[in-house]
């Protein structure tokens, strides 16, 4: 059965659900750890700091993002989009530049998901402590197997596939579900906040500015706190440009910039209340000491059943992240397909319109990356994947405000100078914001090195791409499943 090749009109996504997707991408398994690193870093003027000169810097960004998406609305599917734009049209470069920059995305939101869902075990193990045990059950080769691990494992898994069929109903109904997780999460971290206001120690945070000291002994000033504390906020903000990725799905395209910009605020919101109010509720050795901060935070306000409360507040979380960002994951080679920047095969969908090439092949990767559950070793590994995979995330960022500023200079789709000069500023500040962190980001140079090699990755499979983007013209109908 073939038919037209675009997504149905009858069931999109509204402001509410692409508002629900930016905040539940944002707000997933880093808030709950957040706290103990930023404690670690900066003394609390520093974290305060650096969570604005985030916000700043990502709120350009994602002003940038939210313009492209009005000024540009042909290119959708997410900010790695805009690379084959910064060239010749129908050049090598413009397709090995966007293909790239979309590969190496999907593979970081790839592996990224599979860390929110291993999260997930985690937060579960508080009701069902087996899930911990060190009980060896079989050994294989040089990896051990142990009850804990094989059962972590299910659950990883059942998590997975659970998710893959929800998504299957439909990404409407998928975005409806998050939507309901991610309010009810809002929910739960606004009353956290309350309960931390009512347990705040003044005393817990001073001196307000500190120094600190690095494994030399030697101090840390104020600007380095900040600058320290400043590469672990950006990551709160991965999964800002959610509401990006799914424009072609939008209602309206001027809800995307408006979910876009309500998402960062409220997530900053959370992030600041909370990661402010622990270095409240608990004193600087105990938080630096703890390896889940939310939960003895809470336990020490109101007993076991504190942590139990925040258990589930971060297993409902959890499930909001991992149903956003497998739909992400499934939408972006979908559509940099559509724009001719990926393997053909990636168009199909089935009758719902739903991407299923992509579900299928993105969520059986995932379930192999699962298998970091079996063994520490293993685990060890792909922790060091999630670590190279740092450019997969800022490279886009860097893209997408590139390609605001060539918008910018030749003028094209100007008409007002005063908003072209307001862009260009915005624009400007965005690129100089990537660039410092993508240098910050990267300084170790085996993460940098890794992390190209990554992208590189990619070079495998360019000649089929480049054969399948000659024939787009046949490839214009919906291929359905």
């Amino acid at each position: 059965m073939k038919g037209d090749y675009t997504m149905g009109q009858s069931k999109k996504l509204g402001f509410w659900i692409l508002t629900a997707l930016v905040v539940g991408n944002m707000v997933g398994s880093g808030i709950f750890m957040i706290p103990r690193a930023l404690s670690e870093s900066a003394s609390p003027l520093g974290v305060l700091l650096a969570w604005l000169l985030t916000g700043f810097g990502v709120l350009m960004t994602t002003l940038v993002f939210g313009n492209l998406g009005i000024r540009k609305p042909e290119l959708n599917g997410g900010p790695q989009i805009y690379a084959k734009e910064l060239f010749r049209k129908g050049s090598h470069a413009a397709t090995l530049s966007g293909f790239m920059a979309s590969w190496g995305y999907w593979i970081g939101n790839l592996a990224g998901n599979i860390a929110i869902i291993t999260t997930f075990a985690s937060f579960l193990s508080t009701f069902f402590p087996i899930l911990t045990s060190t009980a060896k059950l079989f050994t294989i080769g040089s990896v051990t197997v142990t009850t804990g691990s094989l059962l972590t494992f299910t659950v990883c898994s059942f998590l997975l596939w659970t998710t893959h069929f929800t998504i299957l109903r439909g990404l409407e109904s998928a975005g409806k579900l998050n939507f309901a997780a991610t309010a009810a999460k809002v929910v739960g971290f606004f009353l956290f906040i309350l309960v931390g206001l009512y347990a705040f120690q003044k005393t817990n945070i001073l001196p307000f500015s500190a120094p600190r000291y690095d494994e030399a002994g030697q101090t840390i000033g104020l600007l380095g706190q900040i600058n320290s504390a400043a590469l672990t906020t950006l990551w709160a903000f991965i999964g800002v440009e959610s509401a990006v990725v799914f424009s072609s799905r939008a209602k309206k395209q001027t809800d995307v910039k408006k979910a876009t910009v309500l998402g960062l605020f409220i997530a900053l919101a959370i992030y600041i209340g909370i990661s402010m109010l622990v270095m409240g509720m608990l004193d600087q050795k105990t938080l630096i000491a703890s390896e889940k901060p939310l939960v003895d935070a809470m336990v020490a306000v109101m007993g076991p059943i504190g942590g139990k409360i925040l258990a589930c507040l971060g297993i409902v979380s959890l499930i909001g992240s991992t149903i956003g960002w497998v739909m992400l994951s499934v939408e972006v080679p979908f559509q940099a397909a559509k724009q001719g920047l990926f393997l053909t095969s990636f168009l199909k969908e089935n009758k719902n319109g739903l991407p299923i090439f992509s579900l299928n092949v993105t969520n059986i990767l995932g379930q192999l990356f699962i298998f970091s559950t079996i063994s520490n070793s293993i685990a060890q590994a792909f922790d060091f994947i999630i670590a190279i995979a740092t450019l997969s995330y800022l490279v886009p960022y860097f893209i997408a405000s590139v390609f605001q500023l060539k918008l910018v200079f030749t003028g094209e789709t100007y008409t007002d100078g005063r908003s072209r000069v307001i862009d260009g500023v915005i624009a400007a500040i965005s690129t100089i914001y990537s660039v410092w962190v993508i240098i910050a980001g990267t300084a170790d140079i085996k993460t940098f090195l890794f992390g190209v090699a990554l992208l590189a990755s990619s070079i495998f499979f360019y000649g089929s791409v480049r054969k399948s983007q000659k024939k787009m013209p046949l490839a214009k109908k919906r291929v359905t499943a």
